[in-house]
């Protein structure tokens, strides 16, 4: 590993200890930052799998009622059915912190009753499923998304404190405690020469 550019001082070795000191502290504080991150990244990872299990499911459902619709009904007619909303919500978004990761926060405030948007003399009983199923999703559909972003913007921030625990482990750390090694040694070396100068000096001294 190679050292840092200094000059050999004793002032400059207290530095050097200091930065060590503060370096050794801020990675027990990233590592274990990173490691709750990690925690909590996996309680979201479990949530994002069951609600996406659970949707897959209700969502193979509300097609299979849309393919019976769409078999005994025309495509105009089916068209003209869904061309209104069936649902209107009222949805309030925000962020909230994980971890200092401001990740996104989706909450439906009010929801009124689904509403078959279509005369029922229009199409078949089939579409009155299906629409009321694809309007009961809406709130697992929002919940996911949010779900999901949480989870890709946590992975991110994951990353970037894995490289700066790896940066202050792998380079920093390592760097400082060969300087300042290099450092002890230069000034052992200076003080064992100048203790050889003053025992020639008291010789020569002497032999006058």
């Amino acid at each position: 590993m190679a050292r840092l550019a200094v000059n050999p001082t004793r002032m400059e070795l207290r530095r050097l200890k200091t930065r060590l000191k503060t370096a050794e502290r801020g990675h027990k504080l990233l590592k274990d930052k990173s490691d709750e991150m990690i925690r909590q990244f996996m309680i979201y990872v479990r949530e994002n799998k069951r609600l996406r299990q659970e949707l897959e499911g209700d969502l193979a459902e509300a097609l299979h009622a849309f393919m019976l619709a769409r078999a005994v009904s025309s495509v105009q007619d089916v068209g003209q059915a869904l061309c209104m909303p069936a649902l209107k919500a009222q949805v309030q978004t925000g962020l909230k912190n994980v971890m200092g990761v401001d990740v996104p926060s989706i909450e439906i405030t009010s929801a009124g009753e689904a509403v078959l948007p279509y005369a029922f003399a229009g199409v078949s009983s089939e579409m009155d499923v299906a629409v009321m199923k694809i309007s009961a999703l809406m709130e697992k559909l929002l919940k996911l998304a949010e779900v999901e972003k949480t989870c890709n913007m946590l992975a991110d921030e994951i990353e970037k404190n894995r490289r700066r625990v790896n940066a202050l482990e792998y380079v920093m750390i390592p760097q400082l405690n060969e300087t300042i090694k290099y450092i002890i040694m230069k000034l052992d070396e200076n003080e064992r020469g100048n203790l050889v100068r003053l025992m020639k000096v008291k010789s020569m001294i002497n032999e006058k």
